[in-house]
């Protein structure tokens, strides 16, 4: 009889989940500058973005205003470990944070994406001069970019599908294809678009994609149209593109050819993890809205604190909150300490289980809430479109449901 191996996966190593001492302060200071700074402008940015219109993509002046005092209070690019010193472990309890205030928060940190992961890829795979042109702006915080990857007319979520052409001419590459979802393009401060095409189609299937740096003002660059969310048009924008008979030169290849399928995946595996601590941020602001309005509203004679059905709803999201905190966490420390493939299976298992709990936690707040849950009065409605998008953006539940599964079954 095969006995079975029922050790589990995890490196006693990756256990010690602590912060080290400069993440502490870091998280003092940042909590600090949320209610200092953060939750007193919320307001004046949805003035401003209400007052521009859904159509106008220019940054509220108060996003610029609130990038000034992060820096200034050494808050700035942490997500970076050659900039910021600290682990990505260290960083997810900060990212948590930021995800209190999702519109305000990352950009105010220069964290926000698609400017992370593109950032994290100039760093790894960019040479000397496109680090200057471009890494070193973006980390400055005075442009921003875009990362067009998905395709409308292919299931994207198998990114060998891409059909987006790139070919070699001379000394030039030729882009031609059509990508959405290229979030952030709308913004007027996009300054360059990381495209990625197939270069050789008949090669090996993982073999056959390149990534390469189109700045946004090229000719042949479309922008077709912002994608709304669930109704919602974000300042930065998702964006539909046309590329027709782009052309850059050889040099804005990053890395190599053929590896952009490789680069696509160095680029997710951080930014995974940012966009699921972000969305426990997301999840404990829910959660404080739910306890407030559970104290404050009296329904058959007593406060709905007081409701044996609300208190269990309270629970089971802190319950929930606390064991997806845990996963997370244990998925930066192995990328800490054995690299993005070791920590592939516990990436996958936070980017499904993740949003799943922040769905939850704010759908009891709206229900706790009534009517005012599903207005704009409260931010919930937002919060709950924007992590709905979160289980099909940065691969859906199903293709990390199978890298898990093909993992425990090597296993």
């Amino acid at each position: 009889m095969i006995q079975p191996d029922l050790t589990g996966r995890i490196p006693d190593e990756t256990l010690d989940l602590r912060p080290s001492a400069k993440a502490s302060e870091l998280r003092e200071e940042l909590i600090a500058f949320m209610h200092s700074d953060v939750f007193p402008a919320e307001q004046r940015y949805e003035e401003e973005r209400g007052f521009a219109g859904p159509d106008d993509h220019d940054v509220p002046p108060v996003v610029e205003e609130l990038k000034k005092r992060a820096r200034a209070r050494g808050l700035w690019n942490l997500f970076l470990p050659s900039e910021s010193g600290i682990s990505q472990l260290d960083y997810a309890g900060l990212a948590e944070i930021t995800g209190w205030s999702l519109h305000l928060a990352p950009e105010a940190l220069n964290g926000a994406a698609p400017d992370t992961g593109n950032m994290e890829l100039l760093h790894l795979f960019g040479t000397d001069e496109q680090k200057q042109t471009w890494l070193e702006p973006l980390l400055d915080g005075r442009i921003r970019s875009a990362f067009s990857m998905t395709e409308k007319d292919v299931a994207s979520s198998d990114a060998t599908n891409i059909e987006t052409s790139i070919e070699r001419d001379g000394d030039s590459y030729v882009i031609n294809g059509r990508k959405w979802w290229t979030s952030g393009a709308a913004d007027p401060r996009c300054k360059v678009l990381i495209v990625m095409g197939k270069t050789d189609p008949g090669a090996a299937t993982h073999r056959q994609q390149s990534m390469v740096l189109v700045p946004i003002d090229t000719p042949g660059v479309t922008v077709v149209r912002d994608v709304p969310v669930f109704g919602r048009h974000d300042q930065h924008g998702h964006v539909e593109i046309v590329y027709e008979n782009v052309r850059v030169p050889v040099e804005n290849l990053l890395g190599e050819e053929g590896g952009g399928f490789a680069m696509a995946q160095a680029r997710l595996g951080p930014g995974r993890i940012h966009h699921c601590m972000r969305a426990l941020g997301a999840a404990e602001r829910a959660l404080h809205h739910l306890v407030q309005r559970s104290k404050g509203r009296v329904a058959f004679g007593k406060p709905l604190a007081e409701q044996g059905v609300v208190q269990q709803q309270i629970a089971e999201s802190r319950i929930a909150i606390d064991q997806a905190r845990l996963l997370c966490r244990l998925a930066a420390k192995t990328i800490d300490e054995l690299g993005n493939k070791a920590a592939a299976p516990y990436v996958s298992a936070a980017k499904v289980s993740v949003p799943r709990v922040a769905l939850e936690v704010i759908d009891r707040a709206i229900q706790v809430h009534g009517g005012a849950g599903v207005s704009d009065d409260v931010p919930l409605a937002a919060m709950y479109g924007w992590h709905r998008a979160m289980r099909i953006f940065d691969g859906p539940d199903e293709v990390h449901l199978r890298t898990i599964a093909k993992s425990e079954l090597r296993r």
